[in-house]
């Protein structure tokens, strides 16, 4: 399978799991944007915490401006494999990118993912 062209970097699989479980935590105890708009949306009104995009997203010119849009406003993203188990962890049956605007109890696992994500950046 071909990866978007959107997809910067490779994301170890440790922390894609890292990723997914802030994603599950914070859809519990803190606050979730989904959908494509909406994720947009949080980044511009500087709401975002974190993004997670999926790689297998069809067509890829859904998500394929946030990771730019991301960089511009200083928001850290990541990715994770499958949009299958983004959405899983929300509550739906995909999702191809999804904006932590508040991570609930997990700031230990957001600033551990964040530190990751600077280091693959380079």
């Amino acid at each position: 399978m071909q990866k978007g062209t959107y997809v910067k970097f490779e994301t170890p699989e440790s922390l894609e799991k890292s990723a997914l479980d802030l994603v599950e935590n914070s859809f519990r105890s803190g606050k979730i944007k989904k959908g494509t708009n909406e994720v947009i949306k949080s980044i511009e009104r500087g709401e975002s915490k974190i993004v997670v995009i999926a790689e297998d997203v069809s067509p890829p010119e859904v998500v394929y401006y946030l990771p730019m849009l991301c960089e511009e406003r200083k928001v850290p993203y990541c990715y994770v494999k499958k949009r299958s188990d983004l959405g899983s962890k929300v509550g739906i049956s995909s999702a191809a990118s999804i904006s932590i605007v508040d991570y609930g109890k997990s700031e230990e696992v957001y600033k551990k993912i964040v530190g990751e994500v600077s280091k693959l950046k380079k």
